[in-house]
C-alpha cells in the first residue's frame, strides 16, 4: 500500500493578483475575436441611419462612420467665382465672364448709403434667372410653395444680405433684382465678382459688393422646428 503525503497547506507565499489582471483582458479579447456578443449599453453604431456618426462612449473623441464617407469640403472659391447652392437640385459656379455672356437688363437707381446719396447705373443679369438655373427644390404640392424660399447672398468680408423669393420673382415683384457685371458704364473687376442691384431699396445695404455666394432655402426647418 503507497502512503501518499498529505497536501502542505499553501501558506509560503501570496497569490499573484497581477498574473490574473493580464491574462483576464487578453482572455476577453481573444473571445472577443470570435464572436462574443456586445456588452449591455455598449454603442455598435448598427442601428443608426446611414450617414450619421456614433460615438464609442470611451469619452476619448473617437467617432465611428455607420454611412458612406463624410461629403468632401467644398472646393475654395478662385477670386470672383460665386457659388451657387443650398437646397438645390443643380449648383454651380460662374463668373463675371459668364454673367456677360447672358441676357443682360439695365437699371438706373437712386440709395443711400454711408457716403450719402448715390445714383448710379448697372446692367446685370435677373438674379432670378441666375437662381432658377439652379433649379431650387421648393415643394409644388404646397399652394404657392415657392413664396417659402429664402435667399442669402453673401459677400467680401463675410458680409450677407438675406431675400424672399417673391421679391425675386418676377411673377411677384414689380422690379428685379440684377446681378450687375457693370457700374456706370465700366466693366466690374474679373476678381473682384458681381455685385448685387435691388432697386426697390432706399438704402443700399443689400447692394452685396464682391457676392461670393448664393444660398436658397426655404424657411420650413427653421419655423416648423422652432428654432
Amino acid at each position: 500500500m503507497i502512503h501518499r503525503p498529505a497536501r502542505a497547506t499553501r501558506t509560503a507565499g501570496p497569490v499573484r493578483p497581477a498574473r490574473r489582471a493580464l491574462l483576464g483582458p487578453a482572455l476577453v479579447l481573444a473571445l472577443c475575436a470570435t464572436g462574443c456578443a456586445a456588452s449591455p449599453g455598449t454603442p455598435t453604431g448598427t442601428g443608426a441611419p446611414a450617414g450619421t456618426v456614433a460615438g464609442t462612449g470611451t469619452g476619448t473623441g473617437t467617432v465611428t462612420s455607420t454611412g458612406a464617407a463624410a461629403a468632401a469640403p467644398a472646393v475654395p472659391l478662385k477670386p470672383g467665382e460665386v457659388r451657387v447652392g443650398g437646397e438645390v437640385d443643380k449648383p454651380y459656379t460662374l463668373t463675371l465672364a459668364d454673367l456677360r455672356r447672358m441676357p443682360l437688363a439695365s437699371v438706373t437707381v437712386t440709395y443711400t448709403s454711408a457716403k450719402g446719396q448715390q445714383t448710379h447705373s448697372f446692367d446685370g443679369v435677373p438674379l432670378h434667372t441666375v437662381l432658377t438655373a439652379a433649379a431650387p427644390r421648393f415643394d409644388p404640392s404646397r399652394k404657392n410653395g415657392a413664396l417659402r424660399g429664402v435667399v442669402a447672398a453673401t459677400g467680401g468680408g463675410d458680409y450677407r444680405a438675406v431675400f424672399g423669393w417673391a421679391e425675386l420673382d418676377p411673377g411677384f415683384a414689380k422690379s428685379q433684382v440684377l446681378v450687375a457685371v457693370s457700374q456706370d458704364g465700366v466693366p466690374l473687376d474679373d476678381n473682384s465678382g458681381p455685385s448685387l442691384v435691388v432697386p426697390q431699396d432706399t438704402k443700399g445695404g443689400r447692394y452685396v459688393s464682391e457676392l461670393d455666394r448664393l444660398w436658397v432655402g426655404t424657411v420650413d426647418q427653421v419655423v416648423d422646428g422652432g428654432r
